[in-house]
Formats: C-alpha cells, structure tokens, sequence
C-alpha cells in the first residue's frame, strides 16, 4: 500500500495505486453532506466497512483515508476467514456539531443506491443512532441497535480482539500471556479504548491512558484506576506495550526513534504512517507489531454475525480466533524474517488469490 498519496496523483492514480474498485463521492446540499464512500475489493464478498466522520483539513485528506481504510478492510476479512470484501466511508464533518437525522438518512440513500456492494457500520464519530438512521433508508447497515434486532455496538468485540493480540504478543515477547504486572500504554479511550481498559485492569495490567478529551481521562481513571500521561510523554514511557486506539499514523520515523516499547497492539486502523518503511524500522528495532487489521477485527466479525445471522456465541467463537493468527503471523514473520504487517499480508492476499480461482472457474 502506498504511504502517502501524492498530491500530484488524480483520483484515478491513487484508485490505481491503492488497487481500488470504485470511488463514489456524495454531495447533498440541502443536509450539509459532503462524504466518500471507497470500494476497494469484492472478490469474498460484498465490501463491509464502517462510516467515519471526521474534521478533514482537505477533501484530499479525507479521501487517502478512505482509501487506505478501505484496504486495511479487504485485508482484515480476508485474515480473518470472513466472507467480505472491503469498503469504507468517511464523511467531512464535526460530529458533535454537524451530525444530523437528516444528513445520515441522506447517506444512506447513497449507500441505498450501491445496490448491497457496500454495507456500512459505525466507525469514530458514527454510533448505533446514527445506523438507525441509516436504516431507515437502507437494509445495508449493520451494527444496529439489539432492540431493533440488530447485534449493537461492535466496540466490545473490537477491545476483545486487541486485548487477544496483546496477550498473543506478549506471550511471544515474555514467553507466557498473563498480563498481571505488564505496563501498558492506551493512546484514545474512546468507545473502544475504554473497553480495552476495563479487559486489561481485570487482569491487573498496570494502564496508562492518554486522550485529548479531558473529562473522559479523568472519568476512565477513576473507574478503572488507570493512570493518566501526557500526550507528548507516550511516547519516552518505559511501557511493555504501547496500544494506540485513536487516529492513525501514531507510528512513524519519529515516534519510533523515542520508542522504549516491547510491543505496539492497538485498535485504530492504519497505525503505520508508511507501512513499509516503519514496519522495517520496527523489525529492526526488536519491537513487535500486531497488525492493527488484524487484531481490531473484531467489531467487523459482530457486524458479519450480524448479516449471517449468527448469534453472539459464533461471534465470540469467531473473535477468539485472534489469538491463533496473531501467533501464525509472528510465526511467518520470524521463519521469513520479514516485518508481521508483510507476513499478514501475504496470509491474507493468499486467501483472496485463491477464492478468487475458484469464482472464476464457474
């Protein structure tokens, strides 16, 4: 995957570069809604990804998010066994002053109009509400509320499966996967990083935590006695684990250098500002990376429990299976003596070349 977009490139060029299938750009004047929505592969099936929304400083921001997203979701299907393909939709907008019924009703009869190719759920800045207005317009939305016979919100799914990948991590680093005296630093406690909290705490982690939202800090510190730390301090903290579950890009050439962390496991997508150049300063560090695609697949297994009508046990079944592959990818990563975002990569493009042999042989 490329790092960064040029912005030199078209919108054809990045399609090309990415390996993109569609874009489709959203405008609706009459609600304020300016959104993407990406399609990047539908070789296992119809794409699934999660709505974003967003204050994009440029469109052409907004739209490398889409584009990378989208990927990071063919891939994370595809490792692990879900019949899906990837998509992703971000809308440009502050979420705490621009979301409105009437412009997610709108997005939807965009999604509508995609005829199933792409089915939505919520993401950062999008909530189960939001899906019901979605629904209203479209049965391609997932991740709706359990009292309208949805499975609810997949976040503590998306937690289950990162705490899975650390202790998976762990146990390779520390040679067992008891996290009881682990320090661990969460970067975002949101709906997702919370949960992550509560997982680690009952396991008497020692958590620090760090959020630009002041009063959730505190709030999350006080209930599950974690520790709070400055933004700037994350990344000079002597920490075993270091779980960034916020924005991407966290993990550059420079966040890197500082970097004192055994092990990098968190839940927001596309972690790596340039995938094949941190990956390798990672490799080359001693620091371990769990593919973010993998070990956040959880909240995309509720979703895919949701549309298969699986029950919540299939769905725990399934998220714990996050164990396993995180093992098998360190296992490649260190038999080949590659990065683990290249060996889990190569698993998950060998599953989607080979289902791709047997559609086209009928």
């Amino acid at each position: 995957m490329p790092a960064n977009s040029s912005s030199d490139f078209s919108i054809l060029d990045q399609l090309s570069a990415y390996g993109h299938k569609k874009l489709v750009f959203c405008n609706d004047p009459d609600t304020g809604l300016k959104a993407i929505i990406a399609i990047h592969d539908t070789t296992l099936g119809p794409a699934l990804g999660g709505t974003r929304m967003w204050s994009y400083s440029t469109e052409a921001e907004a739209l490398e998010d889409a584009l990378r997203l989208s990927r990071g979701m063919t891939y994370k299907a595809a490792i692990t066994g879900l019949n899906l393909g990837g998509g992703k939709g971000v809308i440009i907008g502050d979420s705490r002053k621009d979301k409105t019924e009437t412009l997610m009703r709108s997005y939807g009869r965009f999604i509508k109009n995609l005829n199933g190719e792409f089915i939505t759920a919520e993401e950062m800045g999008t909530n189960t509400r939001d899906m019901e207005y979605i629904r209203m317009e479209t049965n391609y939305v997932t991740g709706v509320p359990e009292s309208i016979g949805g499975a609810g919100n997949p976040a503590p799914f998306t937690a289950q499966g990162v705490y899975l990948g650390i202790k998976a991590s762990v146990k390779e680093v520390f040679g067992t996967d008891m996290l009881a005296g682990r320090t661990i630093v969460v970067q975002g406690i949101g709906n997702v990083g919370e949960h992550l909290v509560a997982l680690l705490r009952k396991e008497n982690a020692e958590v620090l935590i760090s959020d630009i939202n002041q009063e959730q800090l505190t709030y999350v510190a006080r209930k599950y006695k974690a520790k709070p730390i400055d933004a700037d301090k994350i990344f000079t903290t002597d920490a075993d684990v270091y779980a960034p579950c916020a924005m991407g890009a966290t993990v550059n050439n420079k966040t890197i250098e500082k970097m004192k962390f055994a092990i990098i496991a968190g839940s927001a997508n596309n972690q790596l500002k340039d995938e094949v150049l941190d990956s390798e300063l990672l490799l080359k560090k001693g620091i371990l990376f769990a593919p973010d695609y993998l070990i956040n697949a959880g909240g995309l297994i509720s979703c895919y429990s949701e549309l298969t009508g699986f029950g919540k046990k299939r769905t725990v079944q399934l998220t714990e299976n996050i164990y396993d592959a995180t093992r098998s990818v360190i296992k490649l990563s260190k038999t080949e003596n590659i990065s683990t975002n290249i060996a889990a990569n190569r698993i998950a493009e060998k599953r989607i070349a080979d289902v791709k042999k047997i559609k086209s042989s009928y």
